[in-house]
């Protein structure tokens, strides 16, 4: 499954070519929950990333949320449009480009309610400029649980995966065993700008 910072930057490359746009909106394989007709014809006002969960936001109060998952797959190109290729999910087309989705494990229409109440399931994301570290820093103080296995866990931290997790823990010298409430609050502020930076690098140069 992409970590972070792959859902990071296509929310980056998707406000580039989505936004200020009057996106059509259709389905190729047929299987967008809720019907890409609700969207087709409104414009994209916000791409962004929550952890591994990408949101197009569309003018009426109206979002596309994207999970690509371990098989799922987005394909971005200039106009003009081609025959989709395989099983597309979704397709997006702006004034200049094109953008198909194929096999995500999400693939749905939202209102305001149903993102407020996915955004408030979701830990904090290292990247995002409000994210809250003490979320997630008061789940490591009251569990038992290993480390490494609350890094991977998306209510607690999003975005990180098994890469990440790794390179982090390793970096800090922490014991991927070592129980969350184990970990000092030192320890934790130093984890957390760790993985700020390293998820942020990937953005970036990935």
């Amino acid at each position: 499954m992409p970590e972070g910072h792959t859902v990071h930057r296509a929310a980056r490359d998707l406000s580039r070519m989505l936004v200020g746009s009057v996106v059509d909106v259709t389905s190729p394989h047929g299987r967008l929950a809720g019907g890409a007709s609700v969207l087709d014809g409104r414009e994209c006002y916000v791409a962004e990333a929550y952890g591994k969960h990408l949101l197009i936001y569309f003018t009426g109060e109206l979002f596309l949320q994207i999970l690509l998952g371990l098989f799922g797959r987005g394909r971005k190109r200039k106009r003009p449009t081609k025959e989709p290729r395989g099983a597309v999910r979704v397709r997006l087309v702006s004034a200049t480009h094109v953008v198909d989705i194929n096999g995500p494990t999400v693939c749905e229409i939202m209102d305001r309610e149903s993102v407020n109440k996915l955004t408030s399931r979701i830990g904090p994301d290292a990247i995002r400029d409000k994210a809250d570290p003490d979320r997630a820093y008061k789940r490591f103080s009251e569990s038992r649980i290993p480390i490494g296995k609350l890094l991977m866990d998306q209510s607690v931290v999003a975005g990180i995966g098994n890469i990440y997790r790794t390179e982090l823990l390793w970096r800090q010298s922490i014991h991927p065993d070592t129980a969350g409430r184990e970990i000092t609050r030192r320890q934790f502020e130093s984890l957390w700008a760790d993985a700020k930076t390293l998820l942020a690098l990937g953005v970036q140069r990935d």
